[in-house]
């Protein structure tokens, strides 16, 4: 019997991972993926989805849009997200540490070297020829995720009402959650006038409720001493709370770090976000890179731990409610809202990016040669961006 392409889709997405493939991909995807969570997120839909088949693009938006629910580093959780649906329990440890691992790694070099000679390695060369590939490959993503999410009139018109409000400056889990929000309101809203018309109230009682939307992200407290079980605690209480971007930890660290505990200055604050920003992997790993100026090896390893661990935590509480969630009607529109609002971001994220990335003709045409290479001849991500790496050095490299 011939199965259909929706059935062999449908199989592969409920069929088990080996360990050993799930710990390859993400130690791959950890070690090259540049950009930034979009950029992350972009390589693991075109690894997961269009090219081993583990996941449908519906599967993958569910549990992209869980991540989005969550505090913490989101590419990360999509990765701890991805390791539990395809090989339980084991499998989202396997997944999240490897994807950790070797941006930890290369985090905790630079910082060795930061910290013998006083500087930052030259990045902006390699920078040169990546960025214009990572563009290419997020926009592909969009294009294939958002034919799947935006599924309905009212979902695109959730989604775009998200980009506006993206580049308008509103904080992105307002824009997460109001999408959900929108999206399960109109859904019980259709489902009143079905049964015609049920008291207002009680579409707004039913409306689902986002399970963190209460969480503060309290930075006050009593100055501390510096030392290893201080600063486990305060990367353990980053990971605990942090919503949004890269942009958004910047802030939390300032506050803290800086102007109330005076562990570090300013400047090597500076130092340690654009290490996170200029390195493949989490950007969360500059808890490594300030960890280990801190305290040393000891001091890398506590500060990364303790900024990941929530990550696991909370993937391991909500991941298996995700397919409850979508067998409910109203929850299942909430989290259809909650994915549109996700690329929303996703995509004012791009713009932003393609702003720094596209100074001139030759990152333009880098784009366009990644977007062929991508749609027409399916080329493997990770080696575009070695390319683009390569690229990069031969041009603006020191000889």
């Amino acid at each position: 019997m011939i199965e259909t392409e929706g059935e062999e889709a449908s199989r592969a997405s409920t069929s088990q991972v080996p360990l050993g493939q799930l710990a390859w991909l993400f130690l791959k995807l950890g070690a090259i993926a540049f950009g930034g969570p979009a950029a992350h997120i972009a390589m693991m839909e075109d690894e997961v989805v269009s090219r081993r088949r583990w996941l449908t693009r519906d599967e993958f938006l569910d549990l992209l849009g869980a991540a989005n629910l969550i505090p913490g580093p989101n590419s990360t959780e999509l990765a701890i997200h991805i390791g539990h649906r395809k090989a339980g329990w084991t499998g989202l440890l396997v997944a999240g540490s490897c994807f950790i691992l070797p941006a930890a790694f290369i985090v905790t070099a630079l910082a060795w070297a930061y910290v013998r000679y006083g500087s930052l390695p030259e990045t902006n060369a390699i920078l040169y020829g990546v960025k214009p590939v990572i563009i290419a490959i997020i926009l592909q993503a969009l294009w294939g995720l958002g034919t799947t999410a935006l599924k309905t009139g009212w979902l695109a018109m959730v989604g775009a009402t998200g980009m506006v409000l993206g580049f308008l400056g509103v904080h992105e889990l307002a824009i997460i959650f109001g999408g959900g929000l929108a999206a399960g309101f109109w859904r019980r809203l259709k489902a009143w006038r079905r049964r015609g018309g049920r008291h207002i109230l009680a579409i707004i009682q039913g409306a689902p409720l986002p399970l963190f939307a209460q969480m503060t992200t309290a930075t006050g407290g009593a100055a501390a001493s510096f030392g290893l079980w201080p600063l486990f605690l305060f990367f353990l209480k980053a990971g605990s709370v942090l919503f949004g971007s890269g942009y958004v930890l910047l802030a939390f660290l300032r506050a803290d770090l800086v102007e109330r505990l005076h562990w570090l200055t300013e400047a090597q604050l500076l130092d340690a976000i654009a290490v996170g920003q200029v390195t493949p992997g989490p950007v969360f790993t500059t808890a490594t890179f300030i960890g280990y100026v801190l305290g040393g090896y000891t001091g890398a390893v506590v500060a990364t731990a303790g900024i990941f661990l929530p990550a696991f935590f909370f993937v391991a509480v909500s991941g298996p409610l995700v397919p409850r969630i979508r067998r409910s009607e109203t929850a299942g529109a909430f989290l259809d809202g909650v994915n549109a609002a996700s690329l929303s971001l996703m995509a004012v994220v791009t713009w932003q990016l393609g702003r720094a990335a596209l100074g001139d003709w030759l990152t333009f045409a880098l784009l366009i040669a990644s977007l062929i290479l991508l749609t027409r001849y399916r080329l493997k991500s990770a080696w575009l961006v070695l390319g683009g790496a390569i690229i990069g050095l031969l041009l603006h490299g020191r000889v």
